[in-house]
């Protein structure tokens, strides 16, 4: 738990440097690209010393293609088209989907997640009640589709490391390079053909993407899923959650202070009620 909170305070910061200082006026898909390749220099010189299993290169880097490379392709959109509080009370629905993935390994469904997702579309609602438009609908699917990719890398990566046959344990600093270029192989094609040509034009976005390639995605991601192996699917689905207060906090304070927060806290709410309700579902279900 330590690793996950720590990255958990890591990441608060993250969604607004993204929304304030690079959403619209870098090319999203060159600043993933960015990203994700000098996250990979970091870990490529382990995979160099320490060679890995074809099987379990494939793995990992299947995993980083989704948990990484096709979230953050959703995640960037999310933020043409929503506020940056909005995005996070969006991700509110993470742990619902982990749980829902675990289920789906299992073989198994349960009625309560697709009634708690209508009232988890009520909250949004709630938030922009009297501004709804199609591109705010639009944004709300897109962080879900981020949401939903980022749980189940979690899921698998953890499954994999529980699962995987070795004489000797698995060392995840040597072979989590193989994540970061699973998910190259998604974003440097998505740039080649959706990129445009909006490019860094200060040193302070220069050094927003150094440090959110470096230390957010390199270092975040790798503790993060070090941390996910180390703790019970229920504690690292509520863990999931506990970026939304902390991001909220720094994104208020610092840059959003003209929020409707009122209605943010509704809507937010509604949301909650209906975590409330999976919860109490699972436990009387076990």
């Amino acid at each position: 738990m330590p690793i996950l909170w720590a990255v958990t305070l890591l990441w608060a910061f993250s969604f607004s440097l993204i929304g304030v200082y690079l959403a619209g006026q870098v090319d999203s898909y060159f600043a993933v690209l960015t990203r994700v390749v000098l996250a990979s220099l970091i870990f490529i010189p382990w995979l160099v010393r320490n060679p890995v299993a074809p099987a379990l290169a494939v793995r990992l880097m299947a995993i980083g293609a989704v948990q990484l490379g096709l979230m953050y392709l959703f995640y960037y959109q999310s933020f043409l088209l929503l506020s940056v509080p909005e995005v996070l009370v969006f991700t509110i629905f993470t742990p619902v989907y982990v749980t829902l993935i675990y289920d789906l390994l299992a073989r198994r469904f349960r009625a309560a997640y697709l009634f708690s997702a209508i009232i988890a579309i009520l909250g949004a609602a709630i938030m922009r009640y009297n501004q709804l438009s199609q591109d705010f609908w639009l944004g709300f699917f897109v962080v879900q589709g981020a949401n939903l990719c980022f749980a189940s890398g979690q899921v698998l990566y953890k499954r994999l490391l529980e699962t995987w046959p070795s004489s000797r344990p698995l060392i995840q600093h040597q072979s989590f390079g193989w994540f970061y270029l699973g998910a190259l192989l998604v974003v440097l094609p998505a740039w080649l053909l959706l990129g445009g040509d909006k490019y860094p034009a200060s040193p302070l976005q220069w050094g927003i993407l150094l440090w959110l390639g470096i230390v957010a995605s390199g270092l975040g991601y790798f503790f993060w899923n070090l941390g996910a192996t180390r703790v019970s699917s229920g504690q690292l689905a509520i863990m999931n959650n506990a970026l939304i207060p902390a991001g909220l906090i720094v994104n208020l304070l610092i840059w959003n202070r003209d929020t409707d927060v009122l209605r943010l806290a509704a809507g937010a709410a509604v949301m909650m009620l209906a975590l409330w309700l999976v919860s109490r579902y699972q436990k009387d279900n076990g």
